[in-house]
């Protein structure tokens, strides 16, 4: 299994490194380029579409290396991912109103669940089904919001990517191994363009095939020595920190008033840590600190009895508040 992964890894990473310059160049020649605006960091127009460089960098790396028959099995995340990836490309080329990219994201959360990809925690299938959504599309949307600052989006899934293959390693599980190995190669290889200052954004294109993608790995992991009960906090604490930054938006907005879907605007936790006094960097890389601290309380989580992941959990949601609380008092502009 190790020698496998670590050729997914090094064939996502090559390929990404490889790729990401062709479609900059792409990017250019299409007019596939993200404006410069009062709600935006940048100030120049620089090239979207580094999203399907990410996207070719883990699929070719997957069909080149991955055992056929785990392959098969991950035929319907591929198809999921493959339908958002596209959805997003649409949005980049022409931007949809926010219900209709949440209804396009309908179809390829179905998708995983038509396939057997879902969570098995309740003992109805329609609470089961109804949380397996829920899960999708808020971590899609998660990831996809946290693409507000060079270097975060790609970064945060690479570590939530390196944690989850980490898991993955320790309970012997081929398939999540598998595709954490490529996500992470290519987000990694990608980094190289997107970190401050970035060349290339990955887009949509890019943040709604991470958080599918992401989304997925966190329903798959599973833990047979340990109860239901503790391990479905795993993937939420890896995850941990663009759960974190949404929350915050949406409770900011609501209690301005707005519509925390539809209303753009620097009110994100990056910006507020610049509104601090970090610079764009510093922001970027206390999100990576952050988001390396949740995914090492995940890990010793999988390990917990009942009462010390009730106690873990319990100390999670007061902090997150304390931050939410803290970071609110912020002035957002």
């Amino acid at each position: 299994m190790i020698t496998q992964v670590m050729l997914i890894f090094t064939a996502a990473l090559t390929l990404a490194l490889a790729v990401t310059p062709a479609a900059r160049k792409l990017a250019v020649r299409t007019h596939m380029m993200d404006q410069p605006a009062q709600r935006k960091e940048h100030l120049t127009p620089t090239p979207l579409l580094g999203g399907l460089a990410i996207y070719a960098a883990v699929l070719l790396a997957l069909i080149a290396f991955g055992d056929r028959f785990y392959v098969h099995q991950v035929a319907g995340i591929i198809i999921g991912a493959t339908l958002i990836s596209f959805l997003g490309l649409w949005d980049d080329r022409t931007p949809l109103p926010a219900w209709a990219k949440l209804l396009g994201q309908l179809i390829p959360a179905f998708t995983l669940i038509l396939t057997g990809v879902q969570v098995h925690i309740f003992p109805r299938d329609i609470l089961n089904i109804t949380v397996t959504l829920l899960w999708i599309l808020f971590i899609t949307n998660a990831v996809n919001f946290l693409d507000n600052m060079d270097g975060l989006s790609a970064g945060v899934s690479a570590m939530a990517s390196g944690y989850f293959l980490l898991l993955a390693a320790l309970s012997g599980q081929y398939l999540v191994g598998a595709l954490a190995a490529a996500l992470l190669g290519a987000c990694i290889g990608f980094l190289v363009y997107n970190f401050n200052p970035a060349s290339i954004f990955m887009g949509d294109t890019g943040s709604l095939f991470l958080g599918f993608i992401l989304a997925a790995l966190g329903i798959k992991l599973r833990f047979p020595t340990n109860i239901p009960q503790v391990t479905w906090m795993v993937p939420v604490l890896v995850l941990g920190v663009p759960i974190l930054d949404t929350s915050l938006v949406i409770i900011s907005r609501l209690r301005r008033g707005q519509n925390p879907f539809t209303t753009p605007g620097k009110d994100h936790l990056s910006h507020r840590l610049v509104r601090m006094g970090y610079t764009r960097r510093e922001a970027v890389l206390i999100l990576y600190l952050l988001g390396s601290i949740f995914g090492m309380i995940a890990v010793f989580v999988t390990q917990a009895s009942l009462l010390e992941a009730a106690v873990v959990a319990l100390t999670v949601v007061l902090v997150d508040l304390a931050i939410i609380i803290y970071v609110e008092r912020v002035s957002i502009g």
